[in-house]
C-alpha cells in the first residue's frame, strides 16, 4: 500500500495521544490487507478496497475515534452506538483491540467490501398529496391560468401551496394566502419563487 502524504501530516498535527493510536491502525490496515489503499475523506484518514470505504480514523482534541465503515455488520451488538465509531472515545492504544482482533475485522471488512453489497436503505413511500381546501379549489376554477400551472408543477411544489393553505389557523389568514396564491399562480410563481435566485 503506498503512503498519502496527506495521513502523514494529518498524524503528524494530532494531539501527542492521538498519533501513536492513528499510526497503529494505519500499520495494521498495511499488514492485513496490503492491497488497501489511503485517502482523506472528510477530511479524516480514510483506507479503501478498489474505492470502497474500509474503515477511517480521526483525531480531536481529547480522544481518537476508529470507525469501519460497515461496523454494524462486522459488530453487530458490540458497535458503540453511543459515540464516534464502534470502539468509542479512544484515547490510547490500550482502547484499541489486540492486534490480532483488530487484524481480523479489517480483513472481514475487506471480505465485506469485496463480496457483499452495502445494504441499501429501504425507500420511503411518496407522501400522499395533500387535500386542496375548498375555498382554493372555488378560486382557481375561476382563475384557469393559476389553476393550471399548480396542475403543471410537480408535486413538491403544489404541496408548497396546499400545505400554505391549509395550515392557516383563521379563515381571514386563508382567504389571504388564497388571493396570494392566485395571483402568483397566474404569473407562473412556485409558492417560494422569492428565493429561487438567491
Amino acid at each position: 500500500m503506498s503512503r498519502d502524504a496527506r495521513i502523514d501530516a494529518y498524524i503528524e498535527r494530532a494531539q501527542p495521544f492521538a498519533k501513536p493510536v492513528l499510526q497503529h491502525v494505519r500499520e495494521r490496515v498495511h499488514a492485513a490487507v496490503p492491497e488497501a489503499e489511503e485517502t482523506m475523506k472528510w477530511s479524516s484518514p480514510a483506507y479503501t478496497l478498489d474505492g470502497k470505504i474500509l474503515l477511517m480514523t480521526a483525531a480531536f482534541k481529547q480522544h481518537a475515534a476508529l470507525n469501519f465503515w460497515r461496523g454494524q455488520e462486522l459488530r453487530g451488538e458490540q458497535a458503540n452506538a453511543d459515540a464516534m465509531g464502534q470502539f468509542g472515545k479512544i484515547t490510547s492504544l490500550a482502547d484499541l483491540p489486540s492486534d490480532d482482533q483488530l487484524d481480523r475485522l479489517i480483513r472481514e471488512a475487506a471480505e465485506l467490501t469485496k463480496s457483499v453489497p452495502a445494504p441499501r436503505k429501504a425507500k420511503h413511500a411518496p407522501k400522499p398529496r395533500p387535500e386542496m381546501h375548498p375555498e382554493f379549489a372555488a378560486a382557481l376554477a375561476k382563475s384557469p391560468k393559476a389553476k393550471a400551472t399548480l396542475d403543471g408543477f410537480p408535486p413538491s411544489a403544489q404541496r408548497d401551496y396546499l400545505d400554505w393553505i391549509s395550515e392557516a389557523k383563521q379563515d381571514s389568514t386563508r382567504t389571504k394566502r388564497i388571493a396570494t396564491a392566485v395571483e402568483w399562480l397566474s404569473e407562473g410563481k412556485r409558492r417560494h419563487w422569492r428565493y429561487e435566485n438567491c
